[in-house]
């Protein structure tokens, strides 16, 4: 119960963060910027284990995970800009 609450607040600080640093307007709210936190984590997580920077079991660090979310982001906000442009 305890690891899902952190995870949950832990994945809003990071998604947070990452909405910040990214310019212009984010879709999503607060379910998509803790999701977005996570995913970040998870992200990061599996390339620094993929480039050796973390061994087998070992998470991301915060700023790693946060890179991880911003590519995420603008990811994502690709998505929904092609999304709404190809609707018109």
């Amino acid at each position: 119960m305890f690891s899902l609450i952190g995870a949950i607040i832990v994945g809003f600080i990071i998604g947070g963060i990452a909405k910040l640093l990214m310019p212009g307007h984010q879709p999503g709210g607060f379910i998509i910027t803790v999701l977005l936190g996570i995913a970040g984590s998870a992200l990061a997580t599996w390339l620094g284990e993929l480039l050796h920077f973390y061994h087998d079991g070992e998470k991301a660090g915060i700023i790693f995970s946060i890179v991880g979310a911003v590519i995420i982001l603008y990811i994502y906000k690709k998505i929904m800009e092609y999304r709404g442009t190809s609707s018109t």
